[in-house]
């Protein structure tokens, strides 16, 4: 890879938020001309809206990677269900709300998920996963050592993206997204982005993401419109595997 990149990208995709999706889809692809993004797909979203069991929307997953749409394993629930202390404990209760899937999982049971939820997704798109992301890109000591194994690509997490089979930290610096459940973090998340507008440029790669509820809250919009269209100007719109490119 040469140059500055930014990569977009639309989590929690699946059946659940599909009006959502649309919607930021085509605020993302207006700014950026095109569908030049990543979707992170949940394939049973909290157990409630399995993507197994829903063929229309495996036919639009597909069709949005035949127009060139990455798409990325997002957990399999997303919903946390494990007991934590220490270190893990203060993650996940201060930076998800509950969503933090892969965060305590066993080895076993976090390369299980994986495998499912890679072999689900990529049935319906027809073609390879770019990669792997956990929901609120939180991980523990074994989702870590599963991961080593799994044979995706590529990874990410708040501050960084690596290649899961050797650990080579591919690119650097904070993920701008934003936070819809409580005032405070809708505030404090577009102050972010607002100073991260006029910062964070020297970073070589620039990565925004943005997630389904932002679409409740008017200002976050705004706010997202704002950030997107700043760095498109700037840098051009790329894809997580051009990283992988020397």
């Amino acid at each position: 890879m040469s140059g500055k990149l930014l990569l977009a990208s639309i989590h929690d995709v699946g059946p659940r938020f599909e009006r959502e999706v649309d919607q930021l889809a085509g605020l993302l692809a207006g700014i950026l001309g095109g569908p030049k993004f990543a979707m992170l797909v949940v394939p049973d979203h909290w157990g409630e809206a399995p993507l197994a069991q829903n063929k229309a929307f495996q036919a639009r997953l597909r069709d949005w990677a035949d127009q060139g749409v990455e798409m990325f394993v997002h957990g399999w629930f997303h919903k946390d269900l494990a007991e934590h202390s220490g270190a893990a404990a203060f993650k996940a209760r201060h930076m998800t709300a509950g969503e933090g899937e892969f965060l305590g999982l066993s080895r076993e049971v976090a390369a299980q998920r994986m495998a499912d939820g890679r072999k689900l997704i990529e049935d319906a798109i027809g073609r390879e996963v770019a990669g792997f992301i956990a929901p609120a890109w939180l991980y523990g000591e074994g989702v870590r050592a599963a991961l080593a194994d799994s044979g995706f690509a590529l990874a990410e997490d708040h501050m960084r993206v690596w290649r899961p089979s050797d650990g080579k930290v591919l690119a650097k610096g904070p993920v701008i997204t934003w936070a819809s459940r409580s005032v405070p973090r809708q505030l404090s998340s577009r102050f972010f982005a607002g100073l991260a507008r006029h910062a964070l440029h020297p970073q070589k790669v620039m990565r925004i993401a943005v997630h389904p509820g932002d679409t409740t809250v008017p200002a976050l919009l705004h706010s997202i419109a704002q950030t997107y269209t700043a760095y498109a100007r700037r840098r051009p719109a790329g894809r997580y595997a051009d990283l992988l490119t020397p």
